[in-house]
């Protein structure tokens, strides 16, 4: 049988049903999600636990400052609190910024054509009204190029071929209101259409089932919605480094407490007064120092960081939506990825062409020419196909032949045709040229063209089969050819049927959407970084497995029936057989809309970090619950609307890059952290020392406020810009549960921290117990019992610490590279920061006076402060090559043995 045509006459609803069926059903729209308010998105940065942490100190720090100002100190007893709380206003005033403006970049619209008209039969007329006045029970006809605007039951079918890749990954599917013609395997029943889908070819009518938020698409848009709150590696990372931050400040300030009154009974009677004078100071101290150990610069420090690559990822083809994201890409343990379109170019394309005997290529071209349905729109850069992709294949391949397909069409005229169908499995067209000659092309499928043939040039039947076979094998659609001369029209085609012709069998051609030609090297990078790629799609098992291959993910020796399933088999398990599955399966083929989510909800309770990859409706509930959601740019706007990052050129390369890019921003992070941290150190044993010895601080609050802008701002600024690093895809991903201070970064800080201590204690009590001038009186001045600091010793050993910083920083730069910290390429950022640091301590020791408490410097003074601290950058740099010649070493013993 045929596609069905009914000779009915529909009469519709009513004025009175439309209204019924309106309160009841509802409207024909998606229910956009909330919209949070700029306020509280605002606010919602200050539940960072570092910025908890540092709103704490900057209420302490203004208690201290207030008691300072008491003591007659001035106003520039607050600069501390005030510095803390800049540090805190642009560390979440920079991400809010950030974020929004990524906001309205994507300015994505959740309602799609909702006011595109609509063909409608009520009131026994045929009407148009918007997409979202339609409601159940009104019949809707369906034309070529019309979404469908809601879901329904199809009433006829005229060759209808619907492009369901939207929610189910596939281009085309054939509906039919023949029961012979339906697919059982079909995502979704042949004789039903669903909203969002397109109209390929063909015609039709429908009767509404279901509108707005009530449809298929509704469903995934809504569950698209659900925040599951899934925190991202770097937050639990920060969590933890806040908690150990406080805990260590807190313990420090309580030793401060019991070494300084422990001094105050041991070297003095006690008396009321005294004790509690000493106690007031004992415990400002101690706020102090929690004070300047809390890491201000770090919550901007992350803030720059995934803010400049941010910038730098969208020139990658990555538009980031949300920050966080630009690091959790870093963390992903796996890539669950559609096919079309992100491994696939999403356009399908003759793969190859056999054509038999002595045919001319003439001919060839007039039957792929002329007995199309399909045509091309050149205006563009490129074609484009209107119509069914896949006979605009054939159009394409004779593009990109230099064949004029429009010239060849409008050299005929069409006599007669035969239309596609599910049934016949072929199509016909009947031409006559302007000398008369007529002439009859077939195309279908190619056993069906081949039987009905007379002449079979150079091709058996066998041949033909495993010539087919070979196509299947690659997941190609094929096509067979054949064409006739025709003298008596009336026999050939008659009341639509083909009848008797000498047709002579051309030849076949395989169509497939070809793999993109940077996936398979992209793939093997992600893999070879530790990431396993699963795919996702709605095609069949064979044409997944067989892209699978293409990109290297399926391996026919290794990979069996465990790591392959159908949408239906994956629906049928319980989530407990799903997760024990979910790490062994590499394809799931026919997939369902809401398989993707629970692969990844499945994935992520065994402690993957998930990354999802999607451009249809059906995507976006698993992109929002994934870690990181993955856009295309040509996909849907509400998969857009679910994702973290839309990847522009829908490539899997540019996915690659991201990663790529994650880990960099993570390892900038650490170096900060790592430089931050030791500064930290220094300064909380300096403290420290000073409450057991009875010294008081050699900085002051000026000094520290200077030494505090390095050591956090110009520091974050410096480290969060350093550019990424291709050495980063040949490490695995860090587990989930890792700290973000690792074994190495520890015994950095701890052994670069006591170093530093030591000298800096060591150099402050020789200035302390002699009468230095200038440094070249180093080490020639007698030391005496009296202990004095004047203004010139106290700028000398301001600069030493500062420039020991300075030198400390080159070495955080270089941390985990493998490279020299004087290979400076692409570091422009750093150099600059770096070399306005410099100039910054430079002019505030020569011109700073008296606000500074410094004294200015001579030349030599400056050449022996900055050669004499220049050891810390050397000795580190000793020790990476140390430690890199170790690391090649033990790299290369295994590969001999």
């Amino acid at each position: 049988m045929n596609d069905i045509k009914a000779n009915v006459r529909y009469a519709g609803l009513n004025d009175s049903e439309v209204e019924q069926s309106r309160a009841k059903y509802g409207v024909n729209i998606l229910t956009p999600p909330k919209k949070v308010s700029a306020w509280r998105k605002f606010l919602e940065k200050f539940r960072d636990p570092l910025i908890i942490v540092l709103l704490m100190a900057g209420v302490m720090s203004i208690a201290i400052s207030c008691y300072e100002y008491y003591l007659g100190q001035g106003f520039s007893a607050f600069f501390e609190p005030v510095g803390i709380f800049v540090a805190i206003i642009l560390a979440t005033g920079l991400s809010f910024i950030f974020e929004n403006r990524a906001e309205k970049e994507f300015a994505i619209l959740n309602r799609v054509n909702d006011d595109e008209p609509v063909q409608v039969i009520r009131n026994s007329n045929a009407t148009l009204i918007p997409c979202r006045d339609v409601v159940v029970g009104d019949i809707v006809v369906l034309s070529v190029g019309q979404e469908i605007p809601a879901d329904g039951k199809l009433l006829e079918a005229v060759s209808l071929n619907i492009d369901e890749s939207s929610l189910t990954g596939e281009p085309i599917c054939h509906k039919s209101v023949n029961p012979d013609d339906f697919d059982k395997e079909a995502t979704f029943p042949t004789d039903e259409v669903l909203r969002g889908t397109k109209v390929m070819e063909g015609h039709g009518v429908m009767h509404v089932s279901a509108v707005g938020d009530s449809t298929e698409n509704g469903k995934v848009f809504e569950a698209a919605q659900i925040d599951d709150g899934v925190k991202t590696p770097l937050s639990i990372q920060l969590d933890r480094l806040g908690r150990l931050i406080t805990r260590i400040s807190y313990s420090v300030g309580l030793l401060i407490v019991l070494g300084r009154m422990a001094m105050y009974f041991i070297n003095e009677p006690f008396e009321w007064v005294n004790f509690v004078v000493q106690m007031l100071q004992t415990l400002m101290v101690a706020v102090t120092l929690v004070v300047v150990s809390v890491p201000e610069g770090l919550p901007m420090a992350v803030t720059l960081a995934l803010a400049y690559s941010m910038r730098r990822m969208l020139k990658t083809n990555n538009l980031v939506r949300k920050l966080h994201a630009c690091e959790t890409m870093g963390a992903i343990t796996v890539i669950c990825t559609d096919k079309t379109g992100t491994l696939t170019r999403n356009s399908m394309r003759v793969a190859s062409a056999q054509f038999y005997g002595d045919v001319e290529d003439d001919t060839i071209n007039d039957a792929l020419a002329l007995n199309s349905t399909a045509d091309l729109d050149e205006e563009g850069d490129s074609p484009v196909v209107l119509g069914n992709p896949t006979e605009g294949a054939l159009l394409l391949w004779l593009h990109d032949k230099g064949v004029d397909f429009r010239r060849l069409r409008t050299s005929v005229n069409v006599l007669a045709e035969v239309p596609f169908s599910t049934e016949r499995k072929y199509m016909a067209t009947l031409v006559e040229d302007s000398n008369g000659c007529r002439r009859l092309f077939v195309k279908g499928a190619p056993e069906i063209v081949f039987a009905m043939c007379k002449t079979t040039p150079g091709v058996d039947k066998a041949a033909l089969e495993a010539q087919l076979l070979r196509y299947q094998s690659q997941a190609m659609r094929t096509l067979g050819f054949a064409f006739a001369e025709v003298s008596d029209v009336d026999s050939v085609i008659r009341d639509g049927q083909l009848g008797q012709a000498d047709l002579t069998f051309l030849g076949v051609v395989g169509i497939s959407d070809p793999v993109r030609s940077d996936v398979p090297q992209a793939v093997s990078k992600v893999c070879d970084a530790g990431v396993k790629v699963k795919i996702v799609t709605g095609d069949t098992p064979g044409t997944a497995r067989e892209i699978g291959r293409q990109i290297g993910l399926w391996d026919d020796q290794h990979d069996g029936d465990a790591n392959i399933i159908t949408g239906p088999e994956f629906a049928a398990l319980t989530d407990a057989e799903i997760e024990e599955r979910a790490q062994e399966i590499k394809i799931i083929a026919r997939a369902r809309p809401m398989d993707k989510k629970r692969l990844v909800e499945a994935l992520q309770r065994k402690a993957e970090v998930v990354a999802v990859t999607g451009d249809g409706t059906n995507d976006a509930p698993a992109l929002k619950t994934a870690q990181v959601g993955l856009s295309m740019g040509d996909g849907t706007s509400v998969a857009k609307e679910a994702s973290d990052i839309t990847i522009i050129d829908n490539s899997f390369a540019s996915i690659a890059r991201a990663v790529m890019w994650g880990r960099s921003l993570y390892l900038n992070i650490q170096r900060f952290i790592l430089f931050q941290t030791t500064v930290n150190v220094i300064a909380s044993l300096v403290v420290l020392c000073g409450a057991f010895m009875g010294m008081e601080s050699p900085l002051t609050v000026t000094q520290m406020l200077w030494v505090n802008l390095i050591m956090d701002t110009f520091a974050a600024m410096a480290l969060a810009s350093l550019p990424p690093s291709e050495r980063v895809m040949d490490q695995k991903p860090r587990k989930s549960d890792a700290f973000i201070i690792t074994r190495g970064m520890w015994t950095n800080i701890l052994g670069v921290g006591l170093v530093m201590f030591g000298l800096l204690i060591l150099f402050y009590y020789y200035l302390l117990h002699t009468d230095l001038t200038e440094l070249t009186q180093f080490g020639a001045l007698a030391m005496t019992s009296a202990e004095s600091f004047t203004p010139k010793e106290m700028s000398i050993f301001f600069t030493v610490f500062v420039f020991m910083q300075f030198w400390n920083m080159f070495n955080a730069r270089a941390f985990a590279t493998g490279r020299s910290a004087f290979d400076l390429k692409g570091c422009g950022e750093f150099l600059f920061i770096v070399a306005l640091i410099f100039v910054g301590q430079v002019l505030i020791v020569s011109f700073g006076g008296v606000f500074f408490g410094v004294t200015a410097l001579g030349f030599s003074d400056w050449l022996i402060i900055i050669l004499g601290t220049m050891p810390v950058l050397l000795i580190g740099e000793l020790v990476r090559r140390l430690s890199s010649c170790c690391a090649g070493k033990k790299s290369v013993e295994p590969a001999k043995a």
